[in-house]
């Protein structure tokens, strides 16, 4: 597989965590340099890890998986997303501190949520290119170092968004992450 094939595929993959990211530094709630770290590198590790799990159940347990991915990334982008809207109304200092039942989207369980849901389809990748019988761990490597990337200027972004607009950023966010997974549900559905 070419190089320019591999960055198609992993800017194409890596477009959900873009959306994800912008929509948490929008929000204010990824705003600091640890948070923006966080948030990209475990997008940029999901997004490495899924393709190299694919690859490694092959076809055994494709039709399982491919059968339900969508649904899985449209119940957690959509719970996010909720809890995003749902904090967008209510007063700042009512806001309950982060944690990982908090609304921090680069903390405890919201991360592992919004990591696997933007990295679902980077299983199917993995278990196509078992298939193929090509090389896994160059374009796994590909793929996470673009999702950071992507995902770090998404969140810089947002930031400077949120910012400008405010609060309502996280409502809108919020509105994303739920039009994100009724997209990834409508393309698996349209099949």
């Amino acid at each position: 597989m070419e190089l320019y094939e591999i960055l198609v595929i992993a800017v194409g993959l890596a477009m959900d965590a873009f959306a994800v990211s912008l929509s948490a530094g929008a929000s204010g709630h990824a705003s600091t340099f640890r948070s923006m770290f966080r948030l990209s590198f475990h997008f940029g590790l999901f997004q490495f890890l899924m393709p190299v799990l694919g690859w490694y159940a092959g076809s055994r347990v494709a039709h399982l998986i491919t059968a339900v991915d969508h649904w899985i990334a449209f119940g957690l982008l959509v719970l996010v997303g909720l809890r995003m809207i749902r904090s967008a109304g209510r007063d700042p200092d009512s806001i309950p501190q982060p944690g990982i039942l908090g609304i921090d989207p680069s903390r405890g369980l919201n991360l592992i949520m919004l990591s696997v849901a933007t990295s679902i389809d980077a299983l199917a990748v993995g278990l196509s290119l078992a298939m193929l019988q090509l090389d896994i761990w160059y374009p796994s490597v590909v793929i996470g170092f673009i999702t950071a990337l992507l995902s770090l200027f998404g969140l810089r972004l947002g930031n400077r968004l949120g910012v400008r607009f405010g609060q309502r950023m996280e409502g809108i966010g919020g509105i994303l992450l739920i039009l994100i997974g009724i997209r990834i549900l409508v393309e698996h559905l349209a099949v």
